[in-house]
């Protein structure tokens, strides 16, 4: 049988590449793919939704006794508004509504970035890329709280130019849900000149949060995720648990495995880890603020938002990553937005290539999934194949915080064309909604 040539092949490969039909076909098939390990792989992917959250959701729904008002809670109070909808219809279809909740976020986040209407357009690679995202990381995309930030900070980058004030109210709503968003804020107030709205409606959409919540009755339980997380040790999968799970493998006297029952985690223990994890939250703090000096920097230099906006929230979102003590594998899951920011703003012409860190994530996606769930018990044991895959996995975090600080580093240096890029508030108006009605935000 004679093979089509190559230019045949490579025409039919756009023309699917470049379909909206196939490329929204992928993106439900991926979810129901995912959704089926969720409910059948081993590894109990699903484990915190059905054995935690679904706890929660039962409290509030039998007892009236609510996580973060009536008592201390490890997320944001926001939090609890998706882990209570998913029991809408029953707690015994818990897991398919917590799935349907995530698909539906998704969906919408999808839809805002490849075109309702006019077809994928120029937000199609960036549209696959998303799609290879997910099926890399595999169930623990849809199977956390994480799930549900994801998809709202996709739709508040993508509205930072035409709708800023609705972008900060998303970015606020998403951040009482799990902190990380914060570093996306964080960036925006430094690169862009949408920061006041930004800041002015995150505050505005914050007050309101803890007005509700002191109403309700949560008094300072409002604040207690705070401290929640400040006295856990050193998880597994943190970037600077895979030194002492080396050393647990080599037998070193001290260093070993353990199940923390409190916090429902396993946890590394050896000589040092005490002191490595009370320092690594002030290690933490110090860097964002290293990151921060540089693109203040690069701002007051003269580096617009095409170029500086999306290396700088991938720094800060690779640290927050970095140096975290807790290093839990749906972290990951934070690394679509400043990467689909970067490919989006790349994909109208503006900003670097962002071929670099969209690589290294799919790769860091795909070594997430190889450790968990499926071989997670494999490298509670120590097996030799599975610590070498953390300490990739972990390296590569580094490799890409390292990339973007970088370049964050090379934009604080002066340009001559820098004025000339100067309309870059110009940008994101063609990023939402891909060929839609242009909105500048000078």
């Amino acid at each position: 049988m004679v093979s089509a040539p190559p230019p045949r092949r490579r025409a039919i490969g756009a023309g699917i590449a470049g379909s909206p039909t196939a490329l929204w076909a992928a993106f439900i098939l991926t979810h129901l793919w995912l959704g089926f390990l969720n409910l059948t792989a081993q590894g109990l992917p699903l484990g915190d939704v059905t054995l935690q959250y679904q706890k929660w959701a039962q409290q509030a729904d039998y007892a009236t006794y609510y996580v973060g008002i009536d008592s201390a809670w490890v997320y944001p109070i926001v939090a609890l508004i998706p882990i209570v909808a998913a029991g809408t219809f029953g707690f015994a279809n818990y897991a398919g509504g917590w799935l349907s909740l995530v698909f539906i976020l998704d969906l919408v986040a999808f839809g805002a970035m490849v075109g309702w209407r006019r077809g994928a357009g120029r937000g199609s690679a960036v549209g696959w890329w998303w799609i290879a995202f997910l099926l890399l990381l595999g169930p623990i995309s849809l199977g956390r709280i994480d799930s549900i930030t994801i998809p709202i900070a996709i739709v508040a980058v993508l509205f930072l130019a035409s709708r800023p004030r609705v972008a900060g109210v998303l970015l606020a709503l998403a951040t009482w849900i799990k902190v990380w968003p914060a570093a996306l804020i964080a960036a925006i107030l430094i690169a862009s000149k949408a920061r006041a709205r930004v800041l002015g409606m995150s505050i505005v959409t914050s007050v309101a949060v803890i007005a509700i919540a002191l109403v309700l009755g949560s008094g300072a339980n409002v604040f207690s995720f705070i401290t929640q997380q400040t006295g856990r040790a050193l998880q597994v999968e943190a970037p600077i648990s895979s030194v002492w799970m080396w050393l647990a493998f080599a037998r070193v006297p001290g260093a070993f495995v353990y199940y923390d029952a409190g916090i429902n985690t396993f946890q590394v223990a050896g000589p040092g880890t005490d002191v490595a994890a009370a320092v690594m939250t002030p290690v933490l703090g110090l860097v964002v603020v290293l990151i921060a000096g540089l693109g203040i920097r690069a701002t007051r230099r003269g580096a617009p938002v095409t170029e500086l906006l999306a290396p700088l929230a991938l720094a800060f979102v690779t640290a927050l990553i970095a140096f975290n003590k807790v290093g839990s594998p749906q972290y990951i899951t934070w690394f679509a937005v400043p990467v689909i920011l970067g490919l989006a703003t790349n994909a109208t012409g503006h900003g670097r290539s962002f071929r670099v860190p969209a690589m290294g994530a799919l790769l860091i996606a795909a070594l997430t999934q190889y450790i968990y769930p499926y071989l997670y018990q494999n490298l509670l044991g120590l097996q030799p194949t599975m610590l070498i895959a953390l300490s990739v996995r972990n390296a590569l975090v580094v490799g890409l915080m390292i990339w973007s600080i970088g370049l964050v580093w090379g934009l604080s240096k002066p340009f001559v064309d820098y004025e000339q890029l100067d309309a870059a508030e110009h940008w994101l108006p063609t990023v939402w909604p891909f060929g839609g009605r242009a909105t500048t935000v000078d």
